[in-house]
């Protein structure tokens, strides 16, 4: 089955650098694959565009600029706390923390610099600003099933890839 844009079940295998370096950022390799449902926003645009067309066992490397990935580094991003917000918490620049955001999503941050009285934190992803280089490896395509089209969710219900079992499409 080739990639489509939208209710597309696709497992992908995968090793993620820094655009020019040799240092792998992320990787699921020899690890269970990375399913998702193209169309629905679960992975970065750029990966996502690049996916569509290509087939089970098809390999790839593929180049996501940095405003198709994490977006690009906002440096208004940066906030200073008091450090009292961070009580027990051995501190260590460039750790990350998670948090809980206004609307009580998690939040994740990176500790810039602190001092005896406040911490800087970084609200970008680690990422942001940066391209990506992606070599990935389609290990799985398969169209959705409606219950997974209308959940947005992998699995549940009965599982018929080859659309012969009447899952009316």
């Amino acid at each position: 089955m080739t990639i489509t844009d939208k209710d597309c079940v696709v497992g992908i295998e995968y090793e993620v650098k820094e655009a020019g370096t040799t240092q792998v950022v992320d990787s699921n390799k020899g690890g269970q694959p990375l399913e998702f449902i193209m169309g629905t926003g679960q992975i970065i645009p750029g990966l996502e565009k690049a996916l569509v067309g290509m087939s089970k066992d098809e390999r790839g490397d593929i180049l996501v600029k940095a405003n198709e990935a994490y977006g690009e580094y906002n440096s208004e991003a940066l906030q200073t706390i008091p450090i009292e917000q961070f009580e027990g918490i051995e501190l260590k620049e460039g750790m990350t923390l998670y948090g809980q955001g206004e609307n009580g999503e998690t939040v994740q941050v990176t500790v810039k610099s602190f001092d005896d009285k406040s911490v800087v934190v970084d609200f970008n992803h680690p990422l942001a600003g940066k391209d990506l280089m992606f070599s990935v490896e389609v290990v799985s395509a398969r169209e959705a099933t409606p219950d997974e089209i209308s959940s947005g969710q992998i699995g549940g219900g009965e599982h018929c890839g080859s659309g012969s079992c009447g899952c009316g499409h």
